[in-house]
């Protein structure tokens, strides 16, 4: 596939003889209903989409479930090697989408092969030696704190005032940041992840937000995620222990707080689960385990960018041509959904075969998949025993998506419940 259009310059040559018309990746069907644009997609198109980013820049959309795997699990072919994109002579410097589609830098996510391997060697034993205890333990006293921030108001918008800062929080501490950072890193992550003109600078930001935090646990460590990445023998530069703590925090905050506020939700707006969930037909993980099939947080990941010519689904994809991997729209996808009662996989024992990770080498690490776990388990659970009569305060179909195809969570989820004392007021 090669570029449409640019700025600007004579138009790129068309796309592959026998491809359609590329599907124009944004749009309010996005946010409002992007299943239905997934089901557009597959009848028109099928399992591997031909679609245009802003700017005009042509990627794949891989909206199959069978062609994420067979692209995940082919490393070889399909390396996460972003410095083989085809486009990048286009590219401008400002490009907003830049931050999420990445740039050949080394760290964990943006390396392939062995120097990929060499970063998760350092990574995940840093995250794997968290005690989950621990992390209950913050998560209670942070959501605690928050909550005790609106509690007796009555009204709140959980969004802003739980979900999203509350990952961060825990986060936060983890990887070693005092607590009066994380809100400051909560700002700068939304505009990095919205993708709109502020993404840039947050991206600078948070990049300099990270390079103090090195320094510091160079200079005095601590029972800390990056002081234990800085103990590790492997030698690595404070660009390399950046970047990846970049990694680590960015990919781990946004997405655990839309699964919160996509879970707390679903619990307020679907009579028949909150019914269940009464009765004890359901639990906070089912919902949890629901939304990862039907809206994960991340709809859209990039990218994979293959090393030659090769055939994907009844698609011929050319050397360097960027592939994204519809992970919402696979855990849709008909051919696993055959067989399921309504429908649903989710209903199965809480299946763990969606791709709300991903999958493969690049899939997210196991510790990191149970620290989103804890962090947004033990946020819901806390805020449903602290108000537990909490109810939607506009009618559903008023709430907002993000403006982003890559990204599937409300902007705002207002809600009401009975004023409740805060924890320093209660005996």
């Amino acid at each position: 596939m090669t570029r449409t259009s640019t700025a600007g310059s004579a138009p790129d040559p068309a796309l592959p003889s026998g491809c359609p018309a590329a599907v124009p990746l944004s749009g309010p069907g996005f946010q409002t209903d992007p299943q239905a644009v997934y089901r557009a997609m597959r009848r028109d198109h099928g399992s591997v989409v031909p679609v245009e980013l802003p700017g005009g820049f042509p990627a794949w959309l891989v909206v199959g479930y069978r062609e994420i795997h067979q692209v995940t699990s082919d490393p070889e072919l399909f390396p996460r090697d972003v410095s083989l994109w085809n486009q990048w002579p286009h590219i401008p410097a400002d490009w907003p989408l830049l931050p999420m589609v990445g740039q050949p830098v080394p760290s964990i996510y943006f390396t392939a092969g062995e120097e990929h391997r060499r970063h998760v060697r350092m990574v995940v034993p840093a995250l794997e030696a968290v005690d989950p205890f621990e992390i209950r333990g913050h998560c209670e006293q942070l959501a605690d704190r928050l909550i005790d921030e609106f509690c007796g108001r009555g009204t709140a918008d959980l969004v802003a005032a739980f979900c999203e800062p509350f990952p961060v929080l825990v986060l936060a501490r983890l990887v070693g940041f005092p607590d009066d950072e994380g809100a400051a890193i909560a700002r700068v992550l939304k505009d990095l992840a919205d993708g709109g003109p502020e993404a840039q600078s947050a991206h600078q930001k948070f990049g300099e937000h990270m390079a103090r935090l090195v320094a510091a646990k160079r200079a005095e460590p601590g029972d800390d995620v990056t002081s234990r990445m800085l103990a590790h023998p492997e030698e690595f530069t404070d660009e390399e222990y950046m970047l990846d703590l970049m990694a680590i925090t960015a990919a781990g905050h946004l997405t655990t707080a839309d699964w919160i506020g996509s879970s707390v939700r679903l619990m307020l707006t679907e009579d028949e689960f909150a019914d269940s969930m009464a009765r004890g037909r359901r639990s906070v993980p089912d919902a949890m385990t629901e939304v990862l099939w039907e809206e994960g947080p991340t709809q859209i990941l990039a990218g994979r960018w293959p090393v030659r010519d090769t055939r994907l689904g009844d698609r011929l994809v050319k050397a360097g041509d960027l592939l994204l991997l519809g992970l919402g729209a696979a855990n849709t996808d008909p051919l696993i959904r055959q067989g399921v009662p309504g429908g649903d996989p989710s209903r199965r024992g809480g299946s763990g075969a969606h791709l709300a990770f991903s999958h493969g080498e690049y899939r997210c690490p196991f510790p990191a998949q149970e620290i989103a776990e804890i962090i947004a388990r033990t946020g819901i659970e806390v805020l449903l025993d602290r108000l537990p009569d909490l109810e939607l305060a506009v009618p559903e179909e008023e709430l907002v998506r993000r403006p982003s195809a890559f990204l599937r969570g409300t902007t705002a989820l207002p809600v009401r419940f009975t004023p409740v004392p805060t924890t320093g007021d209660l005996s």
